[in-house]
């Protein structure tokens, strides 16, 4: 019989990407932990790297939750220095990110001529920023009109810079001498010129650094005011952070100085919708699939816009969304309870694949209402999400964690055992995206 080390072991061996694997033999072989210990930092060529796996999918980490399990272990992070070269050590890379939901959407119109684009089907951060700008989003923040003027890799200058450490004690000193950086894109006005980096999915952090060197880089050649913005699309909605740098040789003194977040030709949707689709929707027999575990329904449609454009594994998913490898199973199993994701083994790499299905697809073709209307629907011909949300809108306030167990005791659902922490897991997740439902009609 396997014993229960064993089994732990094998569990945790199971939720080791690529990256965690190969940069546990370079951090055995080349002793990186005792280094550290003794200079504070370890350089490392990318020629090194490459041995193990390619340094592009080794070295690029925009979400703490991304970073190999060794690197979190340690309170590591890593940061190119050069073009070949990259630097290992407790640095505080990452700037966490709160949304204002009680900030106002507002609306953007779009042009009726433009054929090139569909602002039903935005499902990359670079057809988001054509949109964005096209809307005019990008004017509304300047203040002044804007210009499309840079995107895509450039060189750093040499320059330098403190990092705070993940540990109490002095900042790190960091030199970077022509290294590659990227921006998503640069708008230009009279007066200032605008950074952006983009992601299609809301995120909770991101790598400072997807900024901070753009803005080094710019800050020397031009002598307008440079704004660093971070813009999320997520659920339809673009979400623009605009911050500012206080001590241009300061990593850290990013700091955000306002929040912006606007929609392209929405409708609204009421209390009233929901109910209609609430009272015409006819419930299913619950699917034998796992049921889900997964509290933030926005994440769900970030991930069946990420499957848009093609099949995906699950260390692709993880590494492209802000998902460790344990969320990526959680949420790709809620996708597929739903019937938005299906997945298959590949015969030949016998690697698991997950695409979206007809389904799926048809939805996010939709206009903004019907989308998610048909989203809600999907939810609510699950009885257990249909009771509750039928005694969550009769009653006016949310049900107690315990009547939701009662009502997910009574139906019966598959694999969910009655008297372990997993049933009440499984309620959070009820209510959660029970929710989610009900804040449709906050967007106006």
């Amino acid at each position: 019989m396997t014993s229960k080390s064993e089994d732990e072991s094998k569990s945790e061996d199971e939720s080791k990407s690529k990256n965690d694997i190969a940069w546990e033999n370079i951090f055995l072989e080349y002793q990186i932990l005792d280094e550290i210990s003794k200079h504070g930092y370890y350089k490392i060529k990318s020629s090194v790297i490459n041995k193990y796996r390619e340094s592009r999918l080794m070295a690029k980490y925009d979400h703490a939750t991304n970073l190999p399990k060794i690197f979190t272990k340690n309170k590591l992070s890593i940061l190119p220095i050069s073009r070949s070269e990259y630097i290992v050590g407790k640095f505080h890379v990452f700037q966490k990110v709160r949304y204002n939901n009680a900030l106002e959407y507002l609306p953007m119109s779009f042009p009726n001529c433009i054929q090139t684009l569909d602002i039903n089907k935005i499902h990359s951060e670079s057809t988001a920023l054509h949109c964005a700008y096209i809307s005019k989003m990008l004017d509304h923040i300047a203040g002044e009109k804007t210009l499309l003027t840079i995107s895509g890799r450039m060189t750093t200058d040499n320059f330098s810079f403190h990092i705070k450490s993940t540990n109490p004690g002095e900042p790190y000193h960091i030199s970077v001498n022509n290294a590659q950086c990227e921006i998503d894109a640069g708008f230009e006005s009279e007066n200032k010129l605008i950074l952006i980096e983009a992601k299609n999915y809301e995120v909770s952090d991101f790598n400072i650094r997807q900024l901070y060197y753009p803005y080094r880089l710019w800050k020397s050649k031009v002598d307008k005011e440079i704004i660093p913005v971070l813009l999320t699309y997520s659920n339809d909605i673009f979400s623009f952070f605009i911050y500012e740098f206080d001590d241009d040789s300061n990593y850290n003194s990013i700091h955000l100085v306002d929040q912006k977040r606007y929609i392209i030709g929405s409708e609204s949707i009421s209390l009233e919708d929901i109910l209609v689709v609430i009272n015409n929707t006819s419930t299913i027999e619950e699917p034998e699939v796992p049921f889900p575990q997964a509290d933030r329904f926005e994440r769900i449609v970030d991930l069946i816009n990420l499957l848009f454009e093609g099949e995906l594994s699950k260390e692709e998913i993880t590494s492209r969304y802000q998902f460790n490898v344990r969320q990526t199973g959680y949420y790709t199993n809620a996708a597929i309870y739903l019937g938005l994701v299906h997945k298959y083994k590949n015969p030949e790499t016998k690697e698991i694949l997950y695409y979206l299905s007809d389904q799926g697809k048809n939805i996010l073709k939709l206009r903004y209402k019907k989308k998610y209307l048909s989203l809600v629907q999907l939810i609510i011909q699950h009885k257990i999400f249909n009771e509750v949300i039928l005694l969550y809108t009769s009653n006016g306030y949310p049900p107690s964690r315990n009547e939701i167990i009662q009502i997910m005791k009574k139906i019966g659902l598959f694999n969910v055992q009655n008297e372990s922490d997993t049933i009440e897991r499984r309620a959070r997740t009820v209510l959660s995206w029970i929710n989610w439902i009900l804040n449709l009609k906050n967007v106006e």
